[in-house]
């Protein structure tokens, strides 16, 4: 699985455009703006985009996905239903956050924990990963040991969890008992911000690291 980072929005939230080599088949992950910069490296890079994909509702993940699947005639896929309210209340989020206008919309298909998504040849693994948000899902891409965990994780951080429906404990669950046994060696795509790897975040990591619960 290739893939390329397009930060996008004042919140520079890492979009990702992720294809399989073998067939050129694309997908776009969180287009939360900026959908011109997105078509432009898709463009360039020669690939077709045949779904959108959402880890979770919040208007930085999600604010582009209904314009970019209208120009490119793709499903939108993704988050967890759980997130519902958050895609319902756009327009709200919209002003809350200073974003340009985006109109609530309902996704093609919504996902469940142990779904997998393919991408031309590739396939993706779907846990559900609340906490963040009630229905937010990490994508896992085994066969490059890559995972696309939204605001679940960060270097060196974890998720917000002062939003309408979030839970710390529940995020903190959700980092050791969905992500640690995917194993050390995986690296990670965060919402924001460079990517890191889950054994540098077991180890150093000061909400999350192995000795804190010991």
């Amino acid at each position: 699985m290739k893939y390329q980072i397009i930060p996008v929005t004042p919140f520079q939230q890492n979009c990702s455009v992720i294809w399989c080599e073998k067939t050129l088949k694309a997908a776009v992950v969180d287009p939360g703006g900026d959908i011109e910069r997105i078509l432009a490296e898709v463009t360039k890079l020669g690939l077709t985009v045949d779904k959108i994909l959402l880890t979770h509702g919040h208007i930085d993940h999600v604010g582009g996905a209904a314009s970019l699947a209208a120009n490119l005639s793709v499903p939108i896929i993704g988050p967890h239903e759980a997130d519902k309210f958050w895609l319902d209340n756009l327009v709200k989020q919209s002003q809350n956050f200073g974003f340009a206008r985006a109109e609530a919309f309902e996704p093609t298909q919504y996902l469940n924990e142990g779904d997998e998504v393919t991408v031309g040849e590739q396939t993706l693994s779907v846990l559900h990963c609340p906490g963040h948000t009630p229905g937010h899902i990490v994508f896992y891409n085994a066969s490059s040991n890559l995972a696309w965990v939204g605001d679940v994780l960060f270097r060196g951080s974890i998720g917000r969890t002062d939003f309408p429906q979030s839970n710390h404990q529940d995020l903190l669950h959700s980092i050791t008992t969905k992500l640690w046994p995917l194993g050390k060696n995986v690296s990670f795509i965060p919402g924001h911000g460079p990517m890191s790897t889950f054994a540098e975040e077991r180890q150093h990591n000061p909400f999350v690291a192995d000795q804190l619960f010991d």
